[in-house]
């Protein structure tokens, strides 16, 4: 299908459709969530285990092909060593795994593109190859961009507003405002601290609310659509479709 063919009324419908989905099978199983989540495709959104809390504003996107995953390990001490914490206004993309036997924590306006990966232990060692090996602990700061297929591995730190390139694979610290990228990831910049930077943050505070924005561009981007074309563009679809 070249483009979305859903009126803007039954766009409305689904997205209430599965805010209330959401809301009856997916929050349960975080510890805490903040205001006004947002997920597409909840049910290909998985929570595992204790102590997985998100902040304000958080978004997921789940496909069928590329579920989002966060497990907390569920075996040392009973009721689970690990947690997962992430802070206001972060957004998470299709295929993102988050694992944690000891503590994962990321900040505010983080954004997370599809089909990353990290982990705060090894789950295997090269010899004791019992579950989970050996464990340290990851920190992602605030206005952090982990890009497409990024790995980060145990014990990292990684620093305010730097970014990860794409398939990057982070072994070790990265410093405040530092652009990486590589397999083991290494410095290929940095930003300028003076230049002022934009949050996700910013749809939400300090304009209208983030509802109206996505109205707009929803309404822009659905402008014509009928019941009768989107029912034509599932069940008898043209190339011009």
């Amino acid at each position: 299908m070249r483009r979305d063919h859903h009126p803007f009324w039954a766009e409305k419908a689904l997205a209430k459709i599965t805010e209330l989905w959401a809301e009856r099978f997916l929050l349960p199983h975080f510890d805490a969530v903040g205001v006004e989540p947002r997920f597409s495709g909840p049910h290909y959104i998985h929570i595992q285990g204790p102590n997985v809390r998100v902040g304000d504003h958080f978004h997921a996107f789940g496909t069928a092909s590329s579920p989002v995953s966060m497990a907390v390990n569920p075996y040392d001490g009973g009721a689970g060593d690990g947690e997962i914490v992430i802070g206001d206004f972060c957004v998470i993309s299709s295929g993102v795994r988050i694992r944690s036997a000891l503590s994962v924590r990321i900040g505010d306006n983080c954004m997370l593109a599809e089909n990353c990966y990290i982990t705060d232990a090894d789950w295997h060692d090269t010899y004791h190859r019992i579950y989970p090996g050996k464990r340290a602990a990851v920190s992602i700061g605030n206005n952090v961009w982990l890009a497409d297929s990024v790995t980060v591995t145990k014990g990292v730190t990684i620093g305010d507003n730097s970014i990860v390139g794409a398939s990057s694979v982070v072994t070790r610290d990265v410093p405040d405002n530092t652009i990486v990228a590589g397999n083991p990831a290494r410095t290929i910049g940095e930003l300028d601290p003076a230049q002022p930077i934009s949050r996700r943050q910013d749809l939400f505070v300090g304009g209208r609310p983030y509802e109206a924005f996505k109205d707009e561009y929803d309404r822009k981007r659905l402008e014509g659509n009928s019941l009768r074309s989107w029912f034509l563009s599932r069940y008898r679809p043209k190339r011009s479709t």
